[in-house]
């Protein structure tokens, strides 16, 4: 069993180019992928500055990007964060939301996630105030679809270090709240979770009286640390078992469009084989589709130094490796380029 699988566009970083997006997405839908969810922490037109309209070229290339996924029968969604909009959601507030909510249907989106992650979220009526958003975008959309991300999307303390401490009750009172339409994304048992297993996400659906649909941070390799790494290798910890728990299982990819595939591909995989999977075969065989023989086999060779050392600890194998990558003509190796050449790391990063 293989549950819906999809994409969410979600890091902190320079997101993806419009080229690229479109070049990824069509051939995620050839492995498998059905829907996307356009949500980058650096589209500051649907997070902080929501309130304002899309400047016109961004405006446009969200629509190409609806038609290209409609073209692929890939279900296209936004993420819209409200920033802090619980704090006030009467009067102005409200009637913006609201024609903001409705703005989107211009584009022809399938879903609609309302995000609120991220955000200092330490009041009693949390969940009360949430809730009351998500409904007045499901009221008020034509997505046929609505998801929602909690201020607390995993069971991990560090949330609660940096947005405040989690209201008591609160993923109960939020699934007691939430109309039943409404999906829920959660990451698991940690901001990164290292594996995910039924006992965990059957308590998470008690919880929130539905099943929750995974926002995995893997391959993602955002933030000043992980993005001094490139994420590679197959996934591992996703047992085929958890496929009955879950509404569906999104990733969140890394900064590097093309180089996110080759993971994407090994989710597939460990869905489809179940036990018999192994993920460092999966690499290699989803390296050397998407890759070519000649690319595959440097990425296998390189693995350690890029996923494991990382930028920081190359040493003079850095020029190496640039000189190695800058020899072939891939988008993959380009983007291996780009990162040994320090672009894509994210220091300090602000919206």
């Amino acid at each position: 069993m293989i549950p819906e699988l999809g994409v969410i566009e979600g890091y902190f970083g320079r997101p993806w180019s419009h080229e690229d997006r479109k070049q990824v997405l069509s051939r995620l839908r050839e492995l498998g992928y059905s829907f996307f969810h356009f949500a980058p922490k650096a589209d500051s037109f649907l997070r902080r500055r929501w309130r304002e309209p899309h400047p016109n070229a961004g405006w446009a290339e969200l629509a190409e990007l609806s038609a290209h996924c409609r073209g692929l029968g890939l279900r296209f969604g936004l993420g819209l964060s409200p920033y802090e909009l619980y704090r006030d959601f009467s009067g102005p507030a409200r009637a913006d939301f609201v024609a903001k909510v409705r703005s989107f249907d211009e584009l022809g989106i399938d879903d609609l996630a309302i995000l609120f992650d991220d955000t200092r979220g330490d009041v009693p009526d949390l969940a009360a105030r949430e809730a009351e958003i998500v409904h007045a975008a499901l009221a008020h959309t034509h997505a046929s679809r609505v998801l929602m991300c909690p201020t607390y999307y995993s069971d991990d303390r560090m949330l609660d270090i940096v947005f405040g401490h989690r209201p008591d009750g609160y993923l109960h009172d939020l699934g007691r709240r939430l109309d039943a339409r409404v999906g829920v994304y959660w990451t698991g048992e940690e901001i990164c979770s290292r594996e995910y297993g039924p006992g965990h996400l059957s308590h998470v659906a008690e919880a929130l009286r539905r099943k929750p649909t995974l926002w995995d941070n893997y391959p993602v390799n955002d933030g000043p640390r992980m993005s001094r790494h490139l994420h590679l290798r197959g996934f591992t910890g996703r047992p085929s078992t958890i496929a009955s728990e879950l509404a569906g299982h999104a990733i969140n990819p890394a900064l590097q469009a093309h180089l996110s595939l080759i993971p994407a591909a090994t989710l597939v995989a460990s869905y489809r084989e179940a036990s018999a999977y192994c993920y460092m075969r999966a690499f290699k065989d989803a390296a050397l589709a998407l890759a070519g023989a000649e690319l595959a086999a440097m990425l296998e060779d390189d693995l350690h130094a890029l996923q494991d050392r990382g930028i920081d600890q190359l040493g003079d194998d850095r020029q190496r490796l640039q000189q190695r990558y800058a020899a072939v003509d891939h988008p993959m190796a380009a983007e291996v380029l780009r990162w040994l050449s320090g672009a894509d790391t994210v220091d300090g990063w602000v919206e």
